[in-house]
């Protein structure tokens, strides 16, 4: 039998409110999801002194952690995909919840290794998803600036990491630290149930939308395998891209209270005031880069001129990592690597918009998790070889990479996507 679907004619008000509320439950998300993350980072002065850990047997945990995030890209990715972000979402956050919350039970670095593993396979999913939830409810030129607001997120769990971990630990010692912010990703899933649904199914929509005359489905298709999406330049351009800027990203993360600590010889405390200055920065950073492009389009800049000046711009920026070390004043060494991580920031809020104006959103969860293999790789490389240059060496060739990386990630832009517009992705017909 034939079945026939009403095509639903969306009024601009009741979607103004919702995409509001979406984005900002986005925000949280991605919020909760590197508070979680973070608290390792905070801890690791009083961890690796209570544990008797190298800061190489330290790289090895975080590897452990990206292991899990890049296993987990294509799976997970491809579960968002089939089921949506509605359900998705509530999956994975129970999942990393439940891993933070039983770091606070590790007595060892085999213990830790394994639930950061745990933690790194249901996390992987917060980016691809978010990216598909955006691609699907804001319009081309609203979706860096709607990025820019989800990416900061990212941003603002690292802002509050610091100071929060840091009183918990000193007032109740590091297992505490890890317990009660994890109780935060459980309660983001009750405001997420009541207000996201998939556009075609969501009821306040459907009960507020003008209805057109009735038409057919689209055709099935199969979906298209991994190895026919990797045929595409533009998709090894997005690999690329993301691959050698997001480790810079997880050095500042993952790294940054340890080099304060041990480096800059601050107490824990002073970090804690201290540390959250550059994620503030790069806060800044996303809404700017985000409200930079959508403020380039809005005044006739294509998304092509757009992408390709800010792209530049916030790589220059972020090169300003090279100088840190030269610097003796640790306040201007932290202006410096909040000045890098503006820079890296805004990118990365303009990376993400460039994913939907590439790609369609049927399989863009599925090539933001390709993009995330790729991210996965670089970076449990490069934890592992920090952890080793600043054992054998010292902080200085890990800021020069921090400045020197990004730039590869521009020629990848240049070299393989070249031109921003979308790229025609033939869907497989049933029968081939």
């Amino acid at each position: 039998m034939t079945t026939f679907e009403t095509q639903p004619v969306l009024r601009a008000q009741p979607m103004r409110g919702l995409r509001g509320k979406i984005v900002f439950l986005l925000f949280l998300l991605i919020a909760i999801c590197i508070l979680d993350r973070q608290i390792l980072s905070v801890v690791a002065p009083v961890l690796t002194t209570s544990l008797h850990l190298t800061n190489t047997e330290y790289g090895v945990i975080l590897f452990c952690f990206l292991a899990g995030m890049t296993i987990g890209q294509i799976p997970v990715g491809m579960m968002i995909d089939r089921i949506g972000a509605r359900m998705g979402f509530v999956i994975i956050f129970c999942v990393w919840s439940l891993a933070s919350m039983g770091h606070a039970f590790m007595r060892s670095a085999v213990q830790f290794g394994a639930l950061r593993f745990l933690l790194g396979l249901a996390e992987c999913g917060a980016y691809s998803g978010g990216t598909k939830v955006i691609a699907q409810w804001f319009p081309p030129e609203d979706r860096a600036f709607a990025a820019g607001i989800f990416n900061s997120g990212s941003l603002a769990g690292a802002i509050v990491a610091p100071p929060l971990i840091v009183f918990l630990t000193l007032r109740f010692g590091w297992r505490v630290g890890f317990f009660v912010p994890s109780l935060a990703g459980l309660l983001w899933i009750l405001p997420w149930l009541r207000t996201y649904w998939e556009p075609s199914r969501h009821p306040k929509l459907l009960a507020e939308t003008v209805m057109e005359q009735p038409t057919a489905p689209p055709a099935a298709h199969k979906e298209p395998s991994m190895l026919y999406l990797l045929t595409f330049p533009a998709v090894w351009g997005a690999i690329l891209m993301r691959a050698f800027a997001s480790p810079v990203t997880n050095f500042y993360w993952y790294w940054l209270p340890e080099y304060l600590k041990h480096q800059r010889g601050m107490s824990l405390a002073m970090v804690g005031l201290l540390a959250w200055l550059p994620f503030l920065a790069g806060g800044i950073g996303n809404l700017g880069g985000g409200w930079a492009s959508r403020w380039m389009v809005k005044r006739g800049y294509s998304l092509n001129t757009t992408r390709r000046a800010l792209f530049s711009g916030s790589i220059a920026l972020s090169a300003i990592a090279v100088l840190v070390p030269t610097s003796s004043n640790n306040m201007v060494a932290i202006a410096l690597i909040s000045i890098a991580s503006l820079g890296i920031n805004a990118y990365a809020a303009n990376l993400i918009g460039l994913y939907t104006d590439l790609f369609p959103h049927q399989m863009l969860a599925r090539i933001t998790s390709l993009t995330g293999i790729g991210d996965g790789i670089m970076s449990m490389t490069t934890m592992l070889l920090t952890g080793i240059v600043v054992d054998h060496f010292s902080y200085v060739p890990v800021f020069i990479a921090a400045g020197l990386l990004p730039f590869l990630a521009l020629s990848a832009f240049f070299l393989l996507v070249r031109r921003v517009q979308p790229i025609a992705i033939e869907m497989p017909s049933p029968g081939k």
